[in-house]
């Protein structure tokens, strides 16, 4: 498969999967010529980073896992454990905004929208 085929069907743009490459995530074994050959194994790697990238694992959690992933003798509670960390930065991350959409709904329901110029809004973020 070339670059483009790969691309569509592992969901990844081609802009993507080259960044990959570069930053050693993935090998990318080549032909003769230089062009880019890619097998089921590399087709395969690629959607692994697109689920996992979806789940919003970091470049490096995703080096980590596809490590662990390609480790027959590896144990799941080392794949438990970046996945246990990630997700409690989730958490933080849920609170965080319910936080924040907290604050700014107090914020907007303050406002009274008119055409004066008070605005409870701009007083709010100006306490800081």
């Amino acid at each position: 498969m070339n670059i483009g085929e790969v691309s569509e069907k592992s969901g990844l743009p081609a802009k993507t999967i080259r960044y990959y490459e570069e930053i050693g995530l993935l090998k990318i074994p080549r032909d003769p010529n230089g062009y880019r050959r890619f097998g089921d194994a590399e087709l395969h790697h690629l959607s692994f980073l697109a689920r996992a990238r979806g789940l919003g694992f970091s470049i490096e959690d995703c080096r980590a896992l596809l490590g662990l992933y390609e480790n027959a003798e590896r144990a799941s509670a080392d794949v438990k454990r970046i996945a246990n960390e990630h997700l409690e930065a989730i958490e933080v991350k849920i609170r965080d905004l319910a936080e924040m959409r907290e604050t700014l709904s107090d914020l907007v329901e303050a406002c009274l929208g008119d055409h004066g110029p008070h605005c409870a809004i701009l007083d709010g973020l100006s306490k800081g």
